[in-house]
């Protein structure tokens, strides 16, 4: 049940370093050899079956982290091991190559989702998403669960659309920002948030939340996952990753949960 003070808490433990566990944090351990994968926290399902998939396949495992782009690509930029990044958003690849972080030729855009409106599965919350739907009205009392509007892609998509549809000065005092996109998703699935902005893909990962509605893909800019190899990495085996990444097989697994596949 949400209350001010329990939602109060959970904000708090976020901002105080709780939400490394919601992130799901550094790998605790790993094998020499394993590629080291930094990946965005909305691919974790997805990419989990992908790299169970490679490692039967190729007998060579791949370790990942997962978080939020942004605070990914400062690890990357400060020095942590990493030998692919997946970003949720251009920018964040693009920050990494700028700073020669990335190696070059070897980014690709990879995947595609979509941004949806979601609520506590039992909710009996419905919205037509359009220019100047009444979001603020939706929420009520509530508060709106959304990544970082700053930082995190999903965030940023998110508030990019609601100003695009003119709804975004009604609710921004009733925004509540968190590490990623399944930390907010969390903030919904246990009844914290009466309503949050996700990707398509953490909705269906979720059984705890429903889609009340879908935003237009022309409310926000294009939403595109590039993958590439971090210039420090020394694992011969990053570039076959990243191959992988872009295969048949990894092809259904990323479908199977609702990405739209982009590279060729």
């Amino acid at each position: 049940m949400f209350t001010r003070r329990g939602f109060g808490l959970r904000l708090a433990a976020m901002a105080g370093g709780l939400a490394v566990a919601l992130s799901f944090g550094m790998p605790s351990a790993r094998a020499e050899g394993d590629v080291v994968v930094f990946a965005a926290a909305s691919l974790k399902n997805a990419l989990d079956a992908i790299d169970a998939a490679w490692k039967t396949e190729s007998g060579k495992q791949a370790t990942a982290s997962y978080a939020a782009s942004s605070a990914l690509a400062k690890q990357i930029e400060e020095g942590a091991p990493a030998d692919v990044f997946i970003s949720a958003d251009l920018d964040w690849m693009k920050y990494l190559a700028d700073k020669k972080l990335i190696k070059e030729g070897s980014d690709v855009k990879l995947l595609g989702n979509r941004i949806v409106l979601v609520a506590p599965k039992d909710s009996a919350a419905k919205a037509d998403i359009a220019a100047n739907f009444d979001l603020a009205g939706l929420l009520g009392e509530g508060r709106l669960a959304m990544g970082d509007v700053k930082a995190v892609p999903a965030g940023k998509y998110g508030k990019a659309a609601l100003e695009k549809l003119g709804v975004w000065s009604s609710v921004e005092g009733k925004v509540a920002q968190a590490e990623n996109v399944r930390a907010a998703l969390k903030l919904v699935s246990t009844g914290e948030a009466p309503l949050g902005i996700v990707y398509q893909t953490d909705a269906m990962a979720e059984p705890g939340v429903k889609i009340v509605g879908v935003f237009p893909e022309d409310s926000h800019p294009p939403i595109v996952y590039p993958v590439g190899v971090t210039a420090e990495s020394k694992n011969a085996d990053a570039a076959e990753y990243v191959k992988y990444l872009q295969s048949a097989k990894a092809k259904e697994l990323f479908e199977a949960q609702g990405f739209t596949v982009l590279a060729k």
